[in-house]
């Protein structure tokens, strides 16, 4: 009872909870992303096990996030990694689907995407987070879980977005690019070459957003002219 009283227990939770709303907004286009292909039921599934297990997975990085940043390349990696992400989302924008079995079968795959590309994407929010619990662990679980339900709100409000309309897929992949991007160049080992460049930052977002759309769409009517011969 103690842990929840006085100001500062409410103060460090309405925070922690900000932080997520401000910070989730990309994850919840990766998760609407990953789930749109799906039939409607296995969408929300999708995106309830995609959410519940992002957010224990936030916990844990909040405990290595800041030695994992100190590692060389890392960040390089994983930017990498959201920029593939980001072309593997988008190609299957004009994927109909072969059947129903297939798209079922893709189920576990949506769940493995929106948990690597959050892994990458959070490592810097879960900084702000922990800040904001200040080493207290109850704070900052009760914190993550309040947030869930918004992640989910957010994830279902995209999908509806975008089967109505298809430009915010194209949206929804620049922003993986962009937030890839981002991540390689903020890599520890450009910290310096970052402080004397700044406007590297902008630069790489952009060229990252430019690529997943660019070669996404290249691939995308190669894929068409392959189908139709």
């Amino acid at each position: 009872m103690e842990l929840l009283q006085g100001a500062d227990f409410w103060i460090g939770l309405i925070k922690i909870v900000w932080i997520n709303i401000i910070l989730s907004g990309d994850n919840a286009v990766v998760i609407a992303m990953a789930a749109r292909a799906l039939p409607p039921a296995q969408q929300q599934k999708a995106v309830l096990l995609g959410s519940g297990a992002a957010v224990v997975l936030r916990i844990v990085l909040t405990v290595v996030a800041a030695r994992l940043l100190a590692l060389p390349y890392l960040q390089i990696v994983g930017g990498l990694l959201l920029l593939w992400i980001g072309l593997q989302l988008l190609g299957e924008e004009e994927d109909d689907g072969d059947g129903e079995a297939k798209e079922y079968g893709s189920m576990m795959a949506a769940v493995r995407t929106i948990l690597l590309a959050d892994l990458v994407m959070s490592l810097d929010n879960v900084i702000a987070v922990a800040a904001a619990a200040q080493g207290n662990m109850p704070l900052l679980v009760l914190g993550l879980a309040i947030s869930i339900p918004l992640v989910i709100f957010g994830s279902t409000l995209m999908i509806k977005l975008m089967e109505r309309f298809p430009i915010v897929v194209m949206l929804g992949a620049a922003l993986i690019g962009w937030v890839g991007g981002e991540t390689i160049v903020s890599d520890v080992s450009l910290r310096e070459v970052l402080a004397d460049n700044p406007w590297l930052l902008h630069a790489a977002a952009a060229a990252g957003a430019f690529f997943v759309v660019a070669v996404g769409r290249l691939l995308q009517r190669r894929a068409q002219a392959g189908a139709g011969r």
